[in-house]
């Protein structure tokens, strides 16, 4: 698996949590219940995703872990010694960092939406 395709799995299972199991919590936090229920009922499959809450997120972790290792090794191999190619090279390996740390941020957001809010409130 290349660099950025472990990005953008990553990506992908941490926005999965993000809809499976923070969307509620945030329409709760709101106070927009009303408009989480009008919602389930146009996606019924929100209230199936949220039964497997915890196996989401544990997945969307492994994946950003394994993203994250895959991102790191990548970052220290060296550049093609081509100006071009080494330029193209060294932009795919910035924009595949900023694309991890949005992984990241998303998933980070999800599960303090996810667990630690709805403990608080």
């Amino acid at each position: 698996m290349n660099d950025k395709a472990s990005n953008y799995f990553s990506l992908f299972a941490s926005s999965s949590t993000l809809i499976c199991c923070a969307l509620p919590a945030i329409f709760v936090a709101l106070g927009a219940g009303a408009s989480f229920a009008s919602l389930i009922t146009i996606f019924p499959f929100l209230v199936t995703l949220s039964q497997y809450k915890l196996y989401i997120t544990l997945f969307a972790f492994l994946m950003i872990v394994i993203a994250g290792y895959i991102n790191y090794k990548t970052y220290y191999m060296p550049c093609p010694a081509d100006p071009e190619l080494g330029r193209a090279c060294t932009e795919t390996r910035k924009k595949s960092r900023y694309l991890y740390y949005i992984s990241v941020a998303i998933f980070l957001f999800a599960v303090i939406f996810t667990y630690i809010v709805p403990r608080v409130i």
